[in-house]
């Protein structure tokens, strides 16, 4: 059973997907409780974030390379360009596929309050994000918990995924490279992000312009998979040529 601290360092996890640090004063504010009690749920017992210098922040052994190294504050910014970028192609009474990571709740941020829309996901982040969705009716795949990144995967892809069909899929990647595609850090991920690829009829990969030209250890498949490339600013010419001979649309 979930205990209140557990919940509250959830929370705490929400946050830190879209900042790398969070202050203690924002945190309180931000949970509705004191200072001293986040203070006692953070030193009670180990957690995947951590008190330092009056900032919280993920536990560097706990958290990904992806979070802690690729994901600044700095591009925060250049992730919420893209998100708006990418929501624009939501259409009405949709089925979507949310990704896990950073950028993805920006992206829901971005839809409309007004706009009805299913949304299938199976991480934490993005699944608290869907909940601030008036209008959204939201599917979480359930299975082994990651705390790493957040995300769950499935014992069992027949039990809810092979039931769905989405309109769109919305994709995060820690890398995009014309010779090896779009990759990410955790080989985890790759089991429902290959799902999706599979069962939905557009694909969107959104990307802030840091994971050009980067190529990282586990491999979502090559850039021709795609529909849309949606980021913050032009790709370089390479990437660019790509593209426009594979027919992918590209979004900045």
């Amino acid at each position: 059973m979930e205990t209140r601290r557990d919940d509250r360092i959830s929370q705490l996890l929400h946050a830190l997907k879209r900042s790398d640090k969070l202050h203690l004063k924002e945190a309180a504010q931000l949970l509705g409780v004191s200072e001293m009690t986040i203070r006692r749920d953070l030193n009670s017992e180990s957690a995947p974030v951590v008190l330092l210098g009056g900032y919280i922040m993920l536990e560097p052994r706990s958290g990904s390379h992806y979070l802690l190294s690729d994901q600044k504050t700095r591009l925060v910014e250049e992730k919420r360009k893209a998100a708006r970028l990418a929501a624009s192609l939501v259409q009405p009474h949709q089925t979507l596929f949310f990704d896990c990571g950073t950028t993805t709740p920006w992206i829901i941020e971005a839809i409309d309050n007004t706009l009805p829309f299913t949304a299938v996901c199976y991480s934490l982040n993005t699944f608290l994000a869907l909940q601030e969705k008036p209008e959204c009716r939201v599917i979480l795949c359930g299975g082994e918990f990651h705390a790493s990144n957040a995300i769950f995967k499935p014992l069992n892809l027949q039990d809810t995924l092979s039931n769905l069909c989405p309109d769109i899929a919305f994709y995060s990647a820690a890398g995009v490279s014309v010779l090896q595609g779009a990759t990410c850090f955790n080989l985890e991920e790759l089991t429902v992000k290959h799902w999706a690829m599979n069962a939905a009829q557009y694909h969107v990969l959104v990307v802030d312009h840091s994971k050009f030209g980067k190529v990282r250890p586990a491999r979502m498949g090559e850039l021709a998979r795609f529909d849309a490339i949606v980021s913050d600013c032009k790709p370089d010419d390479e990437l660019v040529a790509h593209a426009k001979a594979q027919q992918i649309k590209l979004m900045y």
